[in-house]
Parts: structure tokens; sequence; C-alpha cells
């Protein structure tokens, strides 16, 4: 971990506000049980006042309910990649195309309500620090995929996508930083974020997906309705922003945005593990001291749950607690977990670091499912294709039906494991 941070984390984690809120230019390195029903009401919960980031470029000034105008510019340029892979049929295997009407080619499994499918996905930011402010979160046992990586200080913020299920409020949500827009452009998303850095919303205003963003308008009180989607809750309080992806879609929807439903190909689903996979029953993704997270399989419910962080750990000791649900009360839990390794490098480096994370052509990564672990490659190859992993030989890699996390780290991260059923990722920038 780098030195500096140390120091860092004592202060960031006194502190309610993310920073890293400063923009940046791209940098270049190289290198749930079954998803729950969205019934319970939100609980209420300590959490300290939260100032979202109203920065935006003078070229454009959005609203929560705003949807910046966009303009042309060049898609990304990406190195090659294997091609998409053609998995051999057999009457389990669904993917890498040609899904079901039915089933969400997020997960591999029938949508419960299959007009959801008919819509874009909602891609919503979120964040867990400080713990004692932003725990536990709303929403994320509903989502279909999650991405957690580093944004800034040695703290990781998530970006979790739902398709297949509604969350009634998703949050606390915070501001965007570059990869978001690469995770828009593939998963064809609309996104929902609390502002960011003028430079981070500049690029994000002049993309090709700018009239897909959903900004704050105001500090409107919950719950979520279509006019306003992002709602804070206990505005007098806590002061979480928080926003309901059914309304959200409808919104965009109102708004005359193409809310049609997307090529989402590309991911491949099997229930029989693949053969060839090592004994697992531990993934530990440490990106500092005071933020690291623990996936632990449970063999009698077939996923990896959650457990993230519980104090700072400044002597090197660890102590983990469930993450949870609050919608639900339901520990968070993934039927996959994928642990991606990718180029990092400084757009603006400390202080106020902006990070690009290079997410183009393919890299190594390791999939873990039914308590078994892969060593993958993870592929892109083109600038809106959706993530999807192959075998070395190039195959493709079945996912498990169900929900994914895929935990970013650096390329130069440290790879260990304490003990045979156990594999740990030490995130690292020199």
């Amino acid at each position: 971990m780098f030195k500096r941070l140390f120091w860092v984390f004592l202060v960031a984690a006194l502190l309610a506000a993310c920073s890293g809120e400063q923009s940046q230019t791209t940098p270049t390195w190289t290198l749930v049980p079954t998803q729950a029903q969205n019934q319970a009401q939100a609980q209420g919960q300590s959490a300290a006042q939260e100032n979202t980031a109203t920065v935006a470029p003078a070229s454009a000034t959005p609203s929560a309910t705003s949807t910046p105008a966009a303009t042309n510019t060049p898609k990304p340029t990406f190195t090659p990649s294997p091609t998409q892979p053609t998995a051999t049929p057999t009457s389990d295997l669904i993917g890498p195309a040609n899904f079901p009407a039915e089933n969400n080619p997020l997960t591999g499994l029938p949508a419960a309500d299959p007009a959801l499918l008919n819509r874009r996905p909602i891609a919503i930011k979120v964040n867990l620090v400080p713990r004692n402010y932003y725990r536990p979160p709303w929403g994320l046992s509903l989502a279909d995929i999650v991405f957690d990586y580093y944004h800034n200080d040695g703290y990781s913020r998530l970006h979790a996508i739902f398709y297949g299920n509604d969350a009634a409020m998703v949050g606390p949500i915070r501001s965007g930083r570059m990869p978001d827009g690469d995770l828009v452009r593939m998963y064809k998303s609309i996104f929902a974020y609390g502002s960011a850095d003028s430079r981070i919303n500049s690029r994000f205003f002049n993309s090709d997906y700018a009239d897909r963003l959903i900004l704050e308008r105001g500090a409107d009180p919950c719950p979520p309705t279509v006019e306003k989607p992002m709602c804070r809750f206990e505005p007098a309080g806590y002061n979480h922003l928080v926003a309901g992806t059914k309304e959200l879609s409808q919104y965009m929807t109102d708004k005359k945005v193409d809310n049609s439903r997307p090529n989402l190909s590309g991911m491949t689903f099997q229930t029989i593990p693949p053969q060839g996979g090592s004994a697992n029953q531990q993934v530990i993704v440490h990106y500092s001291i005071d933020n690291y997270a623990s996936w632990q399989y449970d063999a009698a419910t077939g996923v990896y749950l959650r457990f993230q962080d519980k104090v700072m750990a400044q002597s090197g000791q660890e102590e983990y607690e469930p993450l949870t649900d609050r919608l639900n009360d339901q520990q968070i839990s993934a039927r996959n977990v994928v642990v991606i390794l990718a180029p990092h490098t400084y757009y603006t480096p400390p202080p106020g670091e902006i990070v690009e994370i290079t997410l183009e052509g393919s890299g190594k990564a390791y999939a873990y499912r039914d308590g078994l672990m892969y060593e993958v490659a993870w592929n892109r190859p083109a600038y809106d294709s959706v993530l999807y992993l192959t075998f070395p030989d190039g195959s493709a890699y079945p996912f498990k039906p169900g929900n994914t996390w895929f935990q970013i780290v650096n390329d130069l991260a440290k790879i260990s494991q304490p003990d045979a059923a156990t594999w740990r990722f030490d995130f690292f920038i020199p």
C-alpha cells in the first residue's frame, strides 16, 4: 500500500465527504442467495450530512433529473482480444448470444417479470464509506452485476447494475469516476450518480451516452417518484441521496430518451461448474487498511457471502462484519465473484488523485463459483461489448446462473494464498 495513504486514511475515516471529486485526464497503465424480493421498506440509520457535488462544465448544467445533450466524440480505440466465443451447446448451457426473450442476459435466469427486460439496465453509483454513515446500503441484493473498483485515497466504490429486478431504493448515491463511462457504454445503461469533478463530468457530458445521465436536481425528500426519481432520505438528518430504479427508467422514457431493450449478448451461463476448478472457500480483496472485503463461500446455499471491513486495520489485524441490504436485512451475496486485473494510471496524481482504469481488450482474471476457482481471461473486444470471460484456450467460461460481483484491482496487485482455500488480492499503486 502506498505509504502516504496510511496518514490519509486516518483523516479520511473521520470525514464523511468522499475526496476525489476533482477531475483528471485518462491515464494509461500496462499491463446472494437468489436475488431477493424488494418488498421491505427502507429503515433509518445514522449517517452524516452528505454534500453531493454540484460541479458541472460551463457548457452544461445538468440537474438531477436533467439529461445533458450529447455531442459527437470519438469512440475509444481498443486493442485486439479474442473474438466472441461460441459455446458448445448443451441442454444446460445458455449464451453467449440468442438468449430466450424471457432470460436475462446478465444473469442467465428467466426474469420474474420479462417486461423488465424491454428497457435499458439502470446503473447507480453506491458508496460504502465512511462505514458509520453509509452502511448498510440500499438495494444491492437486487443488482444483477456490481463492479467494485478503486476510486481514490485508498477507497473503492460500487457501480451497481439493475436489469432483471427493480429496487424501491438504491444508495447511498455518490459521485462518478472515469471508469463509469466505460461501464455505461458496455451495458448500454442509464446512469444515476451524484455529480462529479468538472473534468469527469465534462467527459461524461460530451459522450455518446450523455442523454442517459441522471443527476440530482435538488434536495427533494423521499420517496422517489417518476418526476423526482432521485431523492434525499431524511434531508434534515442523514441526508442520503437515493433513487428508485423503476422511477429512473420511467423518467428517461418520459424524457423521450431511447429506453428500448439493448443487445447485451456476451456472457455464458451453465448450472454445472466446468472441470478444472481448484477448491476455494474465501476471496479477500484489500484496497487499503480502511477498505477491504471478504467473500466467503456458503456451501448450503451455493453463494459467496459478502463481509466488509469493520475497523481500520492499523496494526494489520483485519476485522469483518456482514454487509447487509437495508431494504430486506439480507446479507449481500453473489453466485459469481470475479477478480479482474486491469491497468490503472493516474489522470491526476495525488493529492486529489483521479485514476483511469483500462478496461479494453483483455486481461487476466480469477473467477469463483460453487466453491471453485478458475484462472481465466476477461474480454471487452469493442467499446460496447459487455465483459465476458474465456478459458486460456479461448473457449467460453460459463458463469453460474445468477448475480455477479466484479472486483477490479490493478495488474500490480499482490496475489497470495494465505491457506489452500483462500485467495487474497492486495491492491497497489506505486
